[in-house]
């Protein structure tokens, strides 16, 4: 039996869903998009991503080089150099991550009014259901 794509990614222990949540992750956006910009090294990935912590980095990058989204080279110098790169497939991926970003962009005055237009109301008395 074959099961088609959208059955695959709603069943809870599939890997589309497995990626799907991976891909959907706030952290994992912010470092493809870092990444977007071309080789990064552990500590200028951290910079660029405003906010991760070094614990959430690493497991971020260990999944998504495990998901083949990105890869890691190790250098042997003193210290050692580790530097990250989007695969073929993490820049596919980062086309869909820049359409993300720009419609966040381009709907934010809307998302910031309808936030506050809801925060308001949910301030205010309660309204029957």
């Amino acid at each position: 039996m074959t099961t088609n794509l959208l059955d695959e990614v709603q069943r809870a222990d599939s890997v589309a869903r497995q990626i799907i949540d991976r891909i959907g992750d706030k952290w994992t956006l912010l470092v493809i998009s870092a990444l977007g910009e071309g080789v990064l090294r552990f500590s200028h990935l951290r910079q660029r991503v405003e906010g991760i912590n070094q614990r959430m980095l690493t497991q971020t990058l260990r999944g998504l080089e495990r998901d083949g989204i990105v890869t890691r080279s190790v250098y042997p110098t003193a210290p050692p150099r580790v530097d990250y790169e989007l695969t073929d497939a993490g820049v596919e991926l980062l086309t869909l991550v820049t359409g993300i970003c720009a419609w966040t962009r381009r709907h934010l005055d809307t998302i910031e009014t309808a936030r506050h237009a809801y925060d308001t109301r949910a301030a205010g008395p309660p309204q029957p259901l």
